[in-house]
């Protein structure tokens, strides 16, 4: 297990009002509405999520990163664990064609309104429960997901992950902090998370869970 970072230049070029996010709205409420997964979390107002999220090719570099990384090619079979619109999934098969994909989701509008070319191959699924076999894939991945679930569905997802990839060719990013500051911002920004910990303790959860990948963090400074 180890440290990669893949994401934190896409993470950092936008730029976030921590503060505005609990002062201007009703925090609590952009926080019910958000956990509905829907058009609200993903296309509506800012307050309640993404704000609009659409494919513009920026999930590109992230691709080629981890394609580069665990040397994935041709006839590789690879899964995101909660996969959302799949544009990263859909960048995989740009920067790697001949993969296979599949993805999981437990937003149906995420889903309905995946990148054309790789919703044929998407699933409305839990993290707790993946509708595959054992040993399944050669490389997976979830990205800001398993924070959204509380302690006993992260333990049943971090094992769920270990136990449908075939190698350790598999990958976690979450959110977390490092000092007190990123603490409070994460607190301010988050919309549906249920697990805030520390890098330290994220990497006791996975060694618990006999998790033999790797993990990132994304931190809010």
């Amino acid at each position: 297990m180890k440290e990669i970072d893949f994401i934190s230049s896409l993470h950092t070029s936008t730029k976030r009002d921590y503060v505005q996010r609990v002062v201007e709205h009703d925090k609590a409420e952009s926080a019910t509405v958000a956990k509905q997964w829907g058009k609200d979390y993903w296309d509506g107002d800012r307050r309640y999520g993404y704000g609009g999220y659409t494919y513009d090719g920026r999930w590109r570099a992230v691709a080629d990163a981890m394609a580069n990384h665990y040397d994935l090619k041709a006839g590789d079979r690879i899964l995101d664990v909660g996969c959302g619109k799949a544009f990263l999934l859909y960048e995989l098969t740009q920067a790697v064609p001949g993969i296979e994909v599949a993805g999981i989701d437990v937003s149906e509008y995420g889903l309905e309104h995946a990148k054309e070319e790789v919703k044929p191959f998407l699933k409305l699924a839990t993290a707790t429960d993946l509708p595959f076999e054992d040993n399944e894939f050669d490389f997976v991945y979830t990205l800001n997901t398993l924070h959204n679930l509380q302690l006993p569905n992260l333990y049943k997802a971090v094992g769920e992950i270990e136990r449908v990839g075939k190698n350790d060719k598999k990958y976690i990013l979450l959110e977390s902090y490092r000092n007190e500051k990123e603490k409070a911002n994460l607190l301010y920004w988050q919309l549906t998370c249920e697990s805030f910990y520390s890098p330290e303790e994220w990497v006791w959860i996975y060694k618990k869970n006999g998790f033999h990948g790797d993990y990132g963090f994304i931190f809010f400074e």
